[in-house]
């Protein structure tokens, strides 16, 4: 914000939704970090950015070692000041706002002062004293990661419904050191990171600028503790803090469950810190295929091959079902059945998984298989046939027309165009050089 849009929000009373905080006096709820950079509450980003320069030059650890909290001061307070949306919220809630996230804005205080020195709350809570009640969010416990295990169940298993013993292997936090890895239940953390494998390290960026980042800590290698003495290892868990043990869960695989469906036991994963809630342990249903059973929803499908005669006379069949009842399916003379036709059955396909009395449908995909050339061995049968069929048509042919007899299509076999008359797609093996007869000269592409 300028200066002239600072003033107005200090005169006006907040920002919106700030219930007027730090409008009441004409200036911003807290005035500490500016007191920390030596500045004004008005202060312009390049006043607060020079101010910074000076003090962090003449309070370097390099320069004066015992001013070191000094230094992280001011670095903090730069930090926040520099921040067009943090400060807005300091100046309009002072640090209970930044330590309670802003009144939901995205930046948390805690959360900045864990990154920059690596412990628990502010470096300032003695000076401003601890912050204590304030009306923040609070985060809930760490959770720890799912373990996934995958099950295969049949058709029949996912329409009927499963019951299943999975013996699962986890590992828990060790009870009889409290996690501590020691006999004595001692707490061998390393005192230069306090147990978080992480310190600060500060470089240099530039003349009077200083920045800090985040290291593995040096004296633990980043491991957050010390090597437990010999004598004072724990026995149980041999020092590991964790333990494994193994555990039989009850999967329950409920009628109409489908594909990819997940079922979640909360808190029975790995727990490697007694900080960290236990992980779940989800289970991933894996339909196998059915050989006659096709899912789609929860309707079924089923194929289903007939004659030709019974696509038009008529069909009966049965068909064994998935919890094994036998279905007799048929059809009446007349009702005429065409390739790819669609037959239902309601209530007859998959258990809906909230309501297991409601059934989807079952569906029959049909094919008709014709008879083969030449299946009657007399002529007059055809004749007889057609009569019965009456679907043929007669073609009076016009004066010069060609008759063709078709022959059946070879894709690879015949990628010639018919080459003269009689019969289509004839192939003639003189024509294969010099495009005799027909088409002097004329030569397919060949693949």
């Amino acid at each position: 914000l300028d200066v002239l849009s600072r003033d107005m929000f200090f005169n006006m009373g907040g920002m919106p939704g700030m219930g007027g905080m730090g409008g009441g006096r004409g200036g911003p709820a807290d005035t500490k970090l500016y007191d920390i950079l030596n500045v004004r509450p008005d202060a312009s980003d390049d006043e607060i950015k020079k101010s910074y320069r000076k003090l962090a030059k003449e309070y370097h650890p390099d320069k004066n070692p015992e001013h070191g909290d000094k230094f992280k001061e001011i670095s903090y307070a730069y930090e926040v000041l520099s921040d067009e949306r943090k400060r807005q919220i300091y100046d309009a809630r002072g640090m209970e706002g930044l330590e309670g996230g802003g009144g939901g804005g995205g930046f948390g205080g805690e959360d900045l002062f864990s990154h920059l020195f690596g412990g628990g709350g502010s470096p300032f809570g003695d000076m401003f004293g601890g912050m204590s009640g304030s009306s923040g969010m609070r985060r809930g416990p760490r959770k720890g990661e799912e373990t996934v295990f995958p099950l295969k169940i049949s058709l029949e298993d996912a329409y009927n419904g499963k019951t299943s013993k999975l013996q699962i292997t986890k590992k828990i936090v060790c009870t009889g050191c409290k996690a501590t890895g020691s006999k004595s239940g001692k707490n061998y953390t390393c005192s230069k990171c306090k147990g978080r494998g992480q310190v600060m390290a500060m470089r240099q960026v530039g003349p009077g600028m200083i920045t800090q980042t985040v290291v593995a800590c040096p004296e633990c290698k980043g491991e957050g503790n010390r090597t437990v003495p010999r004598d004072d290892v724990c026995g149980e868990c041999s020092g590991n803090k964790t333990k494994t043990v193994q555990k039989v869960l009850e999967v329950v695989v409920n009628r109409g469950m489908d594909d990819n469906e997940k079922i979640v036991f909360r808190n029975e994963g790995d727990q490697l810190d007694p900080e960290v809630q236990p992980g779940d342990v989800v289970i991933v249903i894996q339909v196998k295929e059915h050989d006659t059973f096709r899912r789609k929803g929860d309707d079924l499908f089923i194929k289903k091959e007939i004659s030709l005669n019974e696509a038009l006379c008529g069909y009966e069949f049965l068909i064994t079902h998935l919890d094994g009842r036998k279905i007799l399916l048929k059809n009446k003379p007349g009702e005429i059945i065409t390739p790819k036709t669609f037959r239902g059955v309601s209530g007859e396909g998959m258990p809906t998984t909230r309501h297991h009395d409601i059934k989807g449908n079952l569906v029959v995909e049909f094919e008709i298989k014709f008879p083969s050339s030449h299946f009657l061995d007399d002529e007059n049968k055809y004749k007889l046939l057609e009569k019965q069929l009456n679907t043929a048509k007669k073609v009076t042919p016009p004066v010069g027309a060609i008759e063709v007899s078709l022959m059946e299509y070879d894709e690879h076999r015949y990628r010639k165009s018919g080459q003269g008359t009689g019969q289509a797609y004839d192939e003639d093996d003189s024509d294969e050089e010099g495009g005799q007869g027909g088409h002097p000269g004329v030569q397919c592409a060949q693949s």
